[in-house]
């Protein structure tokens, strides 16, 4: 939602940081879940620094796609590869967050946690699953960049169950908002 909102305010840039990089989109792809990897890890010790690699992460995922499109390097096996990725890197996240509710010792943070990380993964799915039966499904508030921002936003001021808390009711209402959609598309 935000993306294609705001994508006017950030392309351009993004275009020419991606003509200067002569890396393939795949390695950039790959880039961002080590990453993620690494943020991962950092969140469940360092919330701040732990957000500020949720954030680049999230730049070389908007920058994979940024760089093959200007080199004339976009692929389906690219497009899917991103895609498998990026869930990867969703669930990475989360279980960084777990970890960190497991130090605070905050069940309910735990349990926040994980069953986000279900709504988030939900999200991806009901889009995918639409798309395999030729339908489209682009309905929602909560796409991956606002994910990735308000969970950047969570590490880094520290209110990490409060906004776990708002995630939790957005992922998964998002994942009824397209269950929805598409029960009324195939309907007709």
């Amino acid at each position: 939602m935000l993306e294609n909102k705001y994508k006017h305010l950030y392309e351009a840039r993004l275009e020419s940081i991606a003509k200067k990089i002569y890396i393939t989109p795949n390695a950039i792809t790959g880039t961002g879940l080590f990453i993620t990897i690494i943020a991962s890890v950092t969140l469940a010790h360092d919330l701040f620094w732990g957000g500020i690699l949720v954030l680049a992460a999230g730049f070389f995922d908007m920058l994979d796609g940024a760089v093959a499109r200007a080199h004339d390097k976009s692929t389906e096996f690219g497009a899917f590869l991103d895609s498998v990725l990026d869930r990867y890197s969703d669930a990475l996240i989360f279980l960084g967050f777990t970890a960190y509710f497991f130090k605070v010792q905050s069940t309910t943070g735990i349990w926040l946690s994980l069953a986000t990380m279900v709504g988030a993964l939900l999200i991806s799915y009901t889009r995918a699953r639409a798309e395999g039966l030729g339908r489209e499904c682009k309905v929602g508030i909560m796409e991956r960049p606002e994910r990735v921002m308000l969970l950047a936003f969570a590490a880094i001021t520290g209110w990490v169950q409060p906004i776990m808390g708002i995630l939790f009711i957005l992922t998964h209402g998002t994942a009824m908002q397209r269950i929805y959609h598409v029960w009324k598309v195939m309907k007709k």
